[in-house]
C-alpha cells in the first residue's frame, strides 16, 4: 500500500505545471501543495493504524507507519517541512482518531525524537534506518516521559518493552523510508 502511495502522490504532483507562476518564482503554492500531500499520506497512515490496532501486550505500541513521512522529508526536504507536516498530521490525526490525551503523548515523543533525529542525521554519522531506529526509541521514551508526568509515574516500568518495539518500529520505518525516499528522489529535489 505505502508503495502504491508514493505513486498517487507522483501522479499528482507531475500534473502541476512548472511553468506557472505560483505566486512568486520560488513557487510557493507547488511546496504548500506538496506538503499537504504529505500531510495527507501521514494521515492516511494514521487512520490505518487506527483501523488495525496492534495487541502487542504494551500500551500504545504501534508501527509508527507515519513516520514514514518524517523520514522521508527529513532526508528529501528538510528539517523544518518535516517538523511542519509532522506537527500538522499529530494535530489532526489527534482530533479526528484520539483525543487530547493522545495528542499531548503524540507531541511529546515527537519532539524527544524529532531532535534525536535532526541530531544523529546532521553528525553524519548514521544512515537513514538508524536515525529511524533511534527516533523510534526516542518517541517511546517521551510518551512515557508525558506519562510520567500525567499519571503516577510508574510508567517506566514498561520501557524496556518500548525500548524493543521503538527499536523494530524505527527499523521497519528506516527502510520503508529509504525505498520511498529512492523512489520519490527527483520530485523531492524540485521542492528544496
Amino acid at each position: 500500500m505505502f508503495l502504491n502511495l508514493n505513486y498517487v502522490i507522483i501522479f499528482f504532483m507531475e500534473r502541476i505545471p512548472g511553468k506557472i507562476d505560483y505566486g512568486g518564482e520560488d513557487g510557493k503554492t507547488r511546496k504548500v501543495v506538496f506538503l499537504a500531500l504529505c500531510t495527507a499520506a501521514g494521515l492516511i497512515c494514521s487512520y490505518v493504524e487506527a483501523l488495525f490496532p496492534l495487541q502487542l501486550g504494551v500500551p500504545g505500541a504501534k508501527p509508527g507507519l507515519p513516520n514514514i513521512v518524517t523520514v522521508v522529508l527529513l532526508y528529501g526536504v528538510g528539517a523544518k517541512e518535516a517538523l511542519f507536516v509532522t506537527l500538522a498530521r499529530i494535530l489532526l490525526s489527534g482530533f479526528m482518531f484520539g483525543n487530547l490525551f493522545a495528542i499531548v503523548y503524540s507531541l511529546a515523543g515527537f519532539l524527544c525524537s524529532f531532535l534525536t533525529m535532526l541530531i544523529l542525521k546532521k553528525s553524519d554519522r548514521f544512515g537513514m534506518v538508524g536515525v529511524s531506529t533511534a527516533g523510534g526509541v526516542m518517541h517511546n521514551l517521551g510518551q512515557l516521559a508525558a506519562a510520567a508526568c500525567l499519571t503516577d509515574g510508574y510508567v517506566f516500568a514498561y520501557l524496556p518493552a518500548l525500548a524493543a518495539a521503538g527499536t523494530a518500529a524505527g527499523v521497519i520505518v528506516g527502510i520503508l523510508s529509504g525505498i520511498i525516499g529512492k523512489r520519490l528522489a527527483g520530485m523531492l529535489r524540485k521542492m528544496i
